[in-house]
């Protein structure tokens, strides 16, 4: 199998890949062509149907398709163009060649949560995290296998999980550090912080917003679909509540970053920068990872918004 990240300019490729998405475009000129993602678990990569008389046989979005093209590259970006297409025949692909995945293993990231779970004393906040993780066996599988994103970081299975589990060790860490912080608090909103990706977010292969996500948000879903299990534990603090919600909502740090609220607490503070180091330090490695065969600078990255250099040393 040609793996995307193999791929190098100049090679000929026929092979299966998965088609992400689909435009039908058209050149200055007038021609239309069709305009692809393809994608397998290494990444992606743009592909170019220039020619659509001959070889292209009808295939739609989200469907599995065999190639034949050659790989060229566009403003220091490679890309397939593409000379023939079918849909391919089922048994001839398998699925988990085309989903990206989390590079750590699922099951222990879950032990990992579960351990940080049961280190919570609180009990009204022990309760709500049971709620989800221990009692709801469909919640539990969902979360476990989601991803965190449509395209930014952590935009592959396991990825909801790994970006929850890696916010809450440093929030571990911080609450140790700073022992102002509550920290039964602050690892509870961080374990919850993105619940709310599961319904913003539609599972794979689509990995795409719904209704809701684009709507709402899962910043205020999250906050709401807690706000519902909270209701349902006897005797859940009035103030306990506001507070984790007030981190759920805050997490994004600043309004231009989509949070409903500032900060306002220093829990929430330390939680909105947990929040952004991982995924600052996802988005970085998934960089380096695209571009491991290139050394020296890779160019303004607009995530980032700055030019990046890998590390010679």
């Amino acid at each position: 199998m040609y793996y995307i990240n193999e791929l190098r300019e100049g090679d000929n490729v026929s092979a299966i890949y998965f088609c992400k998405t689909k435009i039908v475009a058209t050149t200055k000129a007038g021609k239309t062509y069709y305009n692809l993602m393809l994608q397998d678990r290494t990444g992606v990569i743009d592909g170019k149907v220039w020619d659509l008389s001959n070889g292209i046989d009808h295939f739609e979005e989200l469907d599995y398709i065999a190639i034949d093209g050659q790989v060229t590259s566009f403003n220091n970006q490679l890309q397939l163009n593409i000379r023939r297409i079918r849909k391919a025949r089922e048994g001839e692909y398998d699925v988990s060649e085309y989903m990206p995945v989390s590079p750590y293993k699922l099951e222990e990231m879950e032990d990992a949560l579960m351990g940080i779970i049961s280190r919570v004393e609180n009990p009204h906040l022990h309760a709500l995290l049971s709620s989800f993780f221990l009692e709801d066996e469909s919640f539990l599988a969902n979360f476990r296998k989601h991803s965190a994103a449509k395209s930014v970081h952590h935009s592959f299975i396991g990825g909801l999980l790994h970006h929850s589990l890696f916010v809450a060790r440093t929030c571990e860490f911080l609450a140790n550090q700073y022992p102002m912080l509550n920290k039964d608090l602050l690892v509870t909103a961080a374990i919850l912080h993105d619940v709310g990706k599961l319904k913003e977010i539609s599972d794979f292969p689509e990995n795409d917003y719904t209704d809701a996500g684009q709507l709402l948000g899962h910043i205020v879903i999250g906050a709401m679909w807690v706000n519902e299990r909270i209701e349902k534990i006897p005797g859940f603090p009035e103030k306990l509540k506001d507070e984790l919600l007030h981190c759920i909502l805050a997490h994004h740090g600043e309004l231009e970053f989509g949070s409903p609220k500032k900060p306002a607490i220093i829990e929430a503070l330390a939680l909105s920068f947990a929040d952004n180091l991982d995924a600052k330090m996802e988005t970085f490695t998934e960089l380096l990872k695209a571009n491991e065969n290139i050394s020296g600078w890779l160019g303004f990255n607009r995530l980032l918004d700055s030019n990046v250099k890998k590390t010679e040393s």
